[in-house]
């Protein structure tokens, strides 16, 4: 027999096939736990076997898409994983999204079958779907309950009987993993198609993680690459995963204490949250030996308070679904380097390049361009976007850009500047609202901030900054507008600032500046 251990030493193998060796081997290891109770790696093993019977018995065949629109649960990644073991292509969908955007994407995906719990079953009821339906939670959508959909079945219905096998499929490292949706920020959301080898280079990087022993906190959601980066590799090396469903800082801490957790992988604002808890120091997180971000820029100050009170690493990822480079900045080990987010990981190459594709000369800004064994395969169905997405060097070497612009400094480590479309002109003066944020941050009336460039007739853009008032703040707006202004340069100082009681923000942390630019672009005259 082959063990994990033997698979883990290779160059290649599928996360279906580790899983059936954990179940083997440590069959009695809880797997998954959510809200309402655990599985072990034996019944997650048997599960996903009758998940992809399932699937085979409805046609549904290897390379098709499966979508899921659910709460996370231990039932979501049983069909998660069940539908890769089939050699399908998992598609999560964010259920955020609007019924209508959510019901383009299934279509987009081509998938034939959809995973649907309740809730989401009830909203996408009078969209067009033509795929089959298959619904969470087992027992049906509760009292009252009625299907939405001609032909929708519980999942236990669904399922074959307790034992069944699936006929074997033979899965290569090119092949689709999973297809993730981008969060369409900025515009109509493209299918990313992650490979195998993808997953494997997200699974094997971390063999000094300590993931065959961890416990870790899941309380973002499973249709974000951000969530899959943790639970993945969880999974891969046997593992236990603990999936939160909607996300409270304190019940965060009350669960990581009750499972004594050791790794997590949360966003910079759950951190921020959870760091202002007035009695955050009075939670036992002694078990934690390794926590990570990724997804938003996560300012010096915090991270240098993660790293003063909360026990084990602190690690900030930089990379980006579509794979690319990923760079990794140890905070516990670098404290004066909490401004950046470090430097490329091994076998990960970043280069920059200005706006004409040149690579700019060391120690300028330019945009951020990488490759790695961790690269998507395209977006699904739009080759044009995915050869935009490219740039390629002067040996025909594949690089994804990654749309952001920065700068290393001599040690190489990677300064963020800002995303590249997010750069306001002003007057011909490149401005970069990460500047103007770290400095409208540190005014103490202010909790969260973020600027963004509106049309302006005099200077071409002009920048506008939002903020949340911090509680028990006194300052005004106009006499914070005034004291952020006296701090910047001439060039760069807002025309406008906002007071709004949240700043819309993706499920995974990232402001929505589309939505502020959005909110402005018809009420905010030129200057």
């Amino acid at each position: 027999m082959t063990t994990a251990a033997d698979m883990l030493a290779t160059g290649f193998a599928t996360l279906p096939d580790l899983i059936r060796a954990h179940a083997l081997e440590r069959g009695n290891r809880t797997a998954v736990a959510d809200a309402q109770g655990s599985i072990d790696y034996r019944t997650l093993d048997a599960m996903m076997d009758r998940i992809a019977a399932a699937l085979q018995r409805d046609g549904v065949t290897s390379g098709q898409a499966v979508a899921i629109v659910a709460a996370a649960s231990t039932d979501y990644a049983a069909a998660f994983l069940g539908s890769v073991r089939a050699g399908c292509v998992a598609t999560p969908i964010a259920p955020s999204a609007t019924p209508a955007a959510i019901a383009a994407m299934i279509a987009d995906s081509g998938a034939p079958l959809v995973f649907l719990d309740a809730e989401n079953a009830r909203a996408l009821e009078g969209q067009l779907l033509t795929a089959r339906i298959v619904l969470f939670p087992r027992e049906g959508g509760g009292p009252g309950w009625a299907p939405a959909f001609a032909g929708e079945q519980s999942f236990d219905e669904w399922l074959t009987p307790p034992e069944t096998k699936p006929i074997p499929v033979a899965i290569g490292p090119e092949d689709p993993f999973n297809i993730i949706y981008s969060s369409g920020t900025t515009g109509t959301p493209k299918g990313i198609v992650q490979s195998h080898a993808m997953r494997w280079a997200h699974i094997s990087r971390n063999n000094a993680a300590g993931f065959d022993t961890a416990v870790t906190m899941i309380a973002t959601p499973l249709y974000s690459n951000t969530t899959l980066v943790s639970f993945l590799p969880t999974l891969g090396w046997g593992g236990t995963v603990v999936l939160m469903g909607k996300f409270d800082a304190r019940a965060y801490l009350e669960l990581a204490q009750r499972y004594r957790a050791t790794h997590t992988m949360l966003v910079p604002v759950q951190y921020q949250r959870i760091m202002a808890l007035p009695d955050f120091d009075d939670f036992d997180l002694s078990a934690f030996r390794f926590k990570t971000s990724t997804s938003a820029p996560f300012s010096a100050t915090l991270k240098a308070d993660v790293v003063a009170r909360w026990p084990g690493v602190l690690v900030e990822f930089y990379g980006m679904t579509e794979g690319g480079a990923s760079c990794a900045l140890n905070a516990t080990a670098n404290p004066t380097k909490l401004h950046t987010v470090g430097q490329p990981m091994p076998g990960h190459e970043i280069r920059l390049i200005d706006d004409d594709g040149i690579e700019v000369a060391p120690g300028e800004m330019g945009e951020v361009v990488g490759r790695s064994p961790a690269m998507m395969n395209g977006y699904h169905g739009r080759s044009e976007a995915t050869r935009d997405a490219e740039w390629h060097d002067a040996d025909g070497n594949r690089y994804i850009r990654h749309g952001d612009v920065g700068r290393f400094d001599e040690d190489g480590f990677l300064t963020l500047m800002d995303r590249k479309k997010d750069l306001i002109i002003s007057g011909g003066f490149n401005i970069y609202p990460s500047d103007l944020e770290a400095v409208l941050a540190h005014h103490p009336a202010v909790a969260d901030c973020a600027v963004i460039g509106v049309p302006s007739e005099a200077w071409g853009e002009t920048p506008v900054g939002f903020y949340v008032p911090r509680d028990g703040a006194r300052d005004d707006t106009s006499a914070i507008l005034a004291w952020v202004n006296k701090q910047l340069g001439k060039t760069q100082r807002l025309s406008a600032l906002f007071a709004t009681d949240e700043l819309p923000r993706s499920a995974i942390g990232k402001v929505l500046k589309r939505e502020l630019r959005d909110r402005l672009a018809a009420s905010l005259p030129s200057s």
